[in-house]
């Protein structure tokens, strides 16, 4: 792997590392031209993620809590409508107390980043990420060029680097991500005021200065290295600054600490060239300290192939041939209890069917735990998480390393064809024009459910496996498995449902596979059977 660039290193190596750290800087496009996905990334197909910062803090106001406690009116963004009449309530009026004030509230008092990283890898997960910053432009790690970070205000601890240091205890490789590219234009309501009520006119807090702090707990601080400056003062050399700062803030984040996947939110490099600047910084630290780039960046960054594929609440509609992933979470991305988003959107079931079929598709799924302001698991998604770990641990051989056969399922968009579930033709054409969408067209629980005969397929090695996504007792047709079918398959020569020893019935005709799916199961989810023969 890397065969040139390996050698490369070790000539520098010859020289001495300082000779190396100083002159073999490899620019991106070499990068690219040997780069390989790690096995430990392309393997895992399931990782856990945390999306969890400050802004978990306030129990409503929705996921951009922070932007939206500024706006008495969020327009058509109901998901945050709460933020602004709650923040007055708890915290006071966002002109004399604002969001950078919710962050000195936020402790994070019973993270244990030990158990959390234990309990996830116990799950099956493979991967894991936290969230290195928001929008909101606060750092989860000891910044030496920000002091808006969680050791200076809040929690006062390196959350990032305990989170390292777990990963490294229990032998799990370690992601971080960045949603941060955005904040000045995040935070424009910060500098708006209300415009009816008592204080109508008066400017919210994003105008305070250094000066204001005195005495005050922020005291040394100053508002504007959080929000940016005031709109009227930006000029274009202030956000050339703003762009060098968050590369010198980035090239700290994958240098200093020890991480293995980078993952960006947004369309694109973060800020362009200096995004792609911090991405080959981080490939070059790890070629230097590993001797290979066995590290991932992964983003909606379209035209890299050194990039992982990311798809939000969604995922693709036919196999690639490049790793990509789907990131979801069960109800909202920050914990938060507003009355319009206690609904889930997932539970275990629909989860595991949306691995089932991102495997299928060349995929991994990366789950969001939406943690307690705390850093505890609420006790209801922990029902789910054991549920979902359970399925995957169980059939761990049909999920770990596993590769798409030639086509990804059978008896496709079953859940189109019922016709007692009142799905119009209007439903029928909305749903495939979902499908096609990739970003956020994923199917939650108020979805119409699969047929009974609906499957996917993944294989390793010789073996191929079929998930049947919604098991009934009886047979089911299966005509990409005839021995006639177009994939060329083979006679199948036994058939194992995992997790029981029951025999099962099977007939393999010229036109399809005829098999008996057993009343008794493992569980109510998924089931799995391992097919022998049929590649």
């Amino acid at each position: 792997m890397m065969k040139s660039i390996r050698i490369v290193l070790v000539l520098f190596a010859l020289l001495g590392k300082n000779c190396f750290a100083q002159e073999a800087e490899i620019p991106w496009e070499d990068l690219r031209k040997e780069y390989e996905f790690p096995a430990w990334y392309t393997e895992a197909r399931f990782g856990i993620w945390v999306h969890w910062g400050a802004q978990t803090a306030p129990l409503q106001g929705g996921g951009w809590y922070a932007r939206h406690m500024y706006q008495q009116d969020v327009g058509n963004q109901v998901w945050g409508k709460n933020a602004y009449p709650y923040h007055n309530k708890t915290y006071g009026h966002p002109s004399e107390i604002g969001y950078k004030d919710v962050l000195n509230e936020w402790k994070a008092e019973r993270l244990d980043t030990d158990a959390l990283i234990s309990y996830f890898k116990s799950l099956g997960a493979k991967y894991f990420v936290a969230l290195a910053n928001h929008h909101d432009h606060f750092d989860n790690f000891n910044s030496t060029y920000h002091p808006w970070n969680s050791v200076n205000v809040g929690p006062k601890r390196d959350i990032i680097k305990e989170f390292e240091l777990s990963c490294k205890k229990y032998d799990i490789p370690y992601g971080v991500s960045s949603h941060d590219d955005r904040f000045l234009s995040w935070w424009l309501p910060a500098f708006g005021s209300d415009t009816s009520g008592i204080y109508k006119g008066k400017p919210y807090d994003g105008y305070m200065t250094l000066e204001d702090g005195k005495g005050k707990w922020w005291e040394g601080l100053n508002p504007a290295d959080l929000y940016g400056l005031p709109p009227e003062k930006r000029t274009a050399e202030y956000v050339e600054r703003v762009k060098k700062n968050w590369t010198l803030r980035h090239k700290e984040l994958v240098t200093k600490y020890d991480i293995d996947l980078l993952w960006f939110d947004g369309y694109g490099f973060p800020y362009d060239e200096f995004g792609k600047e911090v991405c080959e910084a981080f490939f070059n630290h790890r070629l230097e300290e590993n001797g290979t780039v066995d590290a991932v960046i992964a983003g909606k960054i379209s035209g890299e192939s050194m990039v992982v594929k990311d798809i939000e609440r969604g995922g693709a509609d036919e196999i690639l041939s490049y790793p990509w992933q789907g990131i979801t979470t069960l109800r909202t991305w920050f914990y938060k209890e507003d009355p319009e988003k206690m609904d889930y959107q997932q539970n275990a079931r629909t989860i595991i069917e949306i691995l089932a079929d991102y495997m299928s598709k060349n995929g991994n799924l990366l789950l969001n735990v939406e943690l307690l302001a705390d850093g505890t698991i609420p006790p209801e998604q922990k029902v789910m998480l054991d549920k979902i770990g359970a399925w995957v641990n169980l059939n761990s051989e049909a999920i770990y390393a596993s590769k798409p056969w030639l086509v990804y399922g059978d008896n496709l968009n079953s859940y189109l064809k019922a016709g007692d579930l009142g799905v119009t033709e209007t439903d029928i054409k909305a749903l495939e024009e979902q499908k096609k969408s990739t970003h956020f067209n994923e199917r939650t629980i108020n979805s119409p459910a699969y047929g009974h005969d609906e499957v996917r397929f993944v294989t390793k090695g010789e073996t191929l496996y079929v998930i049947v996504l919604n098991p009934k007792s009886g047979d089911i047709e299966l005509p990409a498995l005839g021995l006639r079918s177009p994939h060329k398959v083979g006679k199948i020569t036994a058939i194992k449902m995992i997790g029981a020893n029951d025999k099962i019935s099977y007939s393999q005709l010229d036109e399809k596979l005829v098999l008996n799916v057993p009343s008794k199961r493992p569980n109510d989810l998924a089931t799995v059977f391992k097919l022998e023969g049929a590649l």
